[in-house]
């Protein structure tokens, strides 16, 4: 009997995500423009806020994976630096974002450890295993790899927005290294 391949549908657009990091970090448009910019993609602010319109606003554009890979390359670049390319390394293309590359990219850009990680979780309400968490950045062809679903990135984003007050003050739950 052959196996039938099934494509997965994406629950969580990437425009929700953006939405969702724009709330969570604390972010304006000029901003968002100037993190995709420094991804390699040249958007206005007009752009953005048209990539942060629900579906059924007036004036609503679809973010498709360039422009979200850029803008957490560029969110990447905006903290850590301009990472110099090393003679003799190719950088890998990402080519389309899945879940867990873009957890990845985050927990880059915001220079979390696992337990940072794993607090943030906990602040959303979802208990994972360090050894589950691991799982999460192994490689799709690797033993014990484990995909990231919508709802725990959903979960992960909505951790970092608990994780801070209005006033830009760290949540009493959070690691003392851990600042947006």
């Amino acid at each position: 009997m052959a196996l039938k391949t099934v494509e997965r549908t994406k629950t969580m657009t990437n425009n929700d995500l953006l939405r969702r990091l724009r709330y969570a970090l604390n972010l304006n448009g000029v901003s968002m423009a100037e993190m995709c910019a420094l991804g390699g993609h040249k958007i206005g602010p007009a752009d953005v806020l048209k990539l942060l319109k629900k579906e059924d606003e007036h004036g609503f554009a679809v973010c498709d994976d360039t422009v979200l890979g850029a803008f957490l390359d560029g969110l990447i670049t905006s903290r850590r630096g301009h990472r110099d390319a090393q003679p003799g390394v190719s950088q890998p293309a990402d080519g389309l974002l899945n879940n867990n590359l873009i957890l990845r990219k985050l927990r880059i850009a915001l220079e979390m450890t696992d337990a940072e990680m794993l607090v943030v979780f906990g602040l959303a309400g979802v208990t994972i295993s360090k050894a589950e968490l691991s799982a999460l950045f192994r490689g799709a062809g690797q033993r014990n790899y484990k995909e990231c679903g919508d709802q725990l990135l959903r979960n992960f984003v909505r951790g970092l927005t608990l994780g801070f007050t209005k006033d830009g003050l760290r949540h009493a739950g959070c690691p003392a290294g851990f600042d947006v």
